[in-house]
């Protein structure tokens, strides 16, 4: 059995002189949750819509499960795929059940899926509510309430905590965590780095239509080999004792402020800062070393092409 379920091979869409994809080739993995990430025309929605069928590529080929993304078998596997776009026109007249219904009869699945998914979201109270008087939030999860009809195998996420307060964010990844466990595959958009960082394995950044790195969030900080960060809480009086401590193992003098005192070094220098810290003794209070966040990585990324 193929361990890819979705496969793209040197896939270009282009639109006049615009090249929204420019030669892009990835794979993921069966069960695998990948992040797709950049920033506002880099080529994401692009990519899902060539990899849903809905665009035709310029050149490449793409398949999903197999079968190309274009072929006559391919909407066999859509059945099987989900999907949740950044924003979707509802009808404001139905309720949010009536909704789901209608889009259960498009997707060949079952009615009585609707209730169950709407409790599974959060919706259940306002399922004979009009959608018109849906906040943003909860229009959200009535999209994405859709995209798990028919108990899909394959999930393409476009910005799907966009308008959620923090509480609905947290409840949309733990029902994400339950299907990922039980083996579905998730491809996911954010602008909310901080959110994806630590709740998918491996991640995809683009940049002007072409792919530029893929890898785990810490290989992608090592192939960067971006600094750490020191945040060290000193005892009255020992400032400049930190100072001198760390004259030699950090690449900027330390900055105090509050009795704290903050500085980057270099990756491997982090074993020579520990121990500067450590003969330094009850004089320090406590110390954190954060690493550069998915942000600091992205960004880096970016500088570099």
């Amino acid at each position: 059995m193929n361990p890819n379920v979705i496969e793209i091979r040197e896939v270009a869409r282009h639109f006049g002189d615009v090249r929204a994809v420019d030669g892009v080739s990835l794979e993921v993995g069966r069960g695998e949750a990948l992040g797709l990430i950049g920033h506002n025309g880099a080529g994401k929605t692009t990519l899902f819509k060539l990899m849903l069928g809905l665009e035709r590529p310029t050149s490449g080929a793409i398949e999903i499960e197999g079968e190309s993304a274009h072929g006559a078998r391919f909407r066999d596997v859509r059945r099987r795929i989900g999907y949740m776009p950044e924003s979707a026109s509802l009808y404001p007249n139905l309720s949010g059940l009536e909704t789901l219904r209608f889009f259960a009869r498009l997707k060949g699945a079952s009615a009585a899926e609707c209730i169950p998914l709407l409790e599974r979201v959060g919706l259940l109270e306002a399922a004979s509510r009009p959608v018109r008087h849906y906040s943003k939030g909860m229009a959200q999860r009535l999209l994405f309430a859709q995209a798990l009809l028919g108990r899909p195998r394959i999930l393409f996420l476009d910005e799907p905590t966009h308008g959620l307060d923090p509480a609905a964010v947290c409840d949309f990844y733990a029902v994400l965590r339950e299907m990922r466990d039980d083996g579905v595959t998730v491809v996911l958009t954010s602008h909310v780095l901080a959110e994806v960082e630590q709740r998918v394995d491996r991640l995809a950044l683009m940049s002007g239509g072409k792919l530029q790195a893929t890898g785990t969030v810490q290989s992608l900080r090592e192939a960067l080999d971006l600094p750490l960060a020191f945040e060290v809480r000193v005892r009255e009086g020992a400032e400049s004792e930190l100072a001198s401590a760390l004259v030699r193992v950090a690449i900027e003098p330390p900055q105090f402020a509050s009795g704290r005192a903050t500085f980057r070094c270099a990756r491997d220098g982090k074993l020579a800062v520990l121990a500067a810290l450590a003969a330094l003794g009850s004089r320090l209070a406590d110390f954190q070393v954060k690493e550069p966040t998915l942000e600091d990585v992205f960004l880096g990324f970016r500088k570099a092409h």
